[in-house]
């Protein structure tokens, strides 16, 4: 794999991980409407977005499933596989087209075990990008579920 065209997502990396990271990595695609996971399964892997998006959301018991975030070009697609149990916390799916670069979890984790230097910058990265989500499904929810004017004084 060309590590020169690592995706932006992984910017927040030094290269030389970045490049380890990419080495491990296999492209993949998936059809709209294809489940990537589902909330409660086990969180074996994670992707980056090169084409394509991916509608992340939560199981509301007797509704349909909240969509929390939208994600596109060059963002990470899961984050319960760094963190025991190791068990998806949302679900996603394919809303069009998807490329991505796939990457076993074990495999990344046991980098991390080896190299901690490389772990802590995975740990950084990927909680960077879970205080967002965190963030983002707290608006969704909120815009969704609170009485109207509620979120004012939240």
């Amino acid at each position: 794999m060309d590590t020169s065209q690592s995706p932006s997502a992984l910017r927040a990396l030094p290269a030389e991980y970045r490049d380890r990271l990419m080495r491990a990595a296999q492209e993949v695609s998936f059809t709209p409407g294809t489940r990537l996971f589902e909330e409660g399964g086990r969180a074996d892997r994670f992707w980056i977005i090169r084409t394509g998006g991916v509608e992340l959301d939560m199981h509301v018991p007797g509704r349909r499933a909240a969509v929390i975030e939208n994600l596109g070009h060059n963002e990470l697609v899961g984050w319960s596989w760094l963190f025991g149990p190791h068990v998806w916390h949302l679900g996603a799916g394919a809303m069009t087209p998807v490329r991505a670069w796939e990457f076993d979890a074990e495999a990344v984790r046991s980098m991390c075990r080896e190299d901690p230097v490389l772990g802590n910058a995975v740990s950084q990265w990927v909680g960077e990008v879970l205080a967002h989500r965190l963030r983002a499904a707290r608006t969704r929810l909120l815009d969704l579920y609170a009485p109207y004017g509620a979120g004012a004084g939240i």
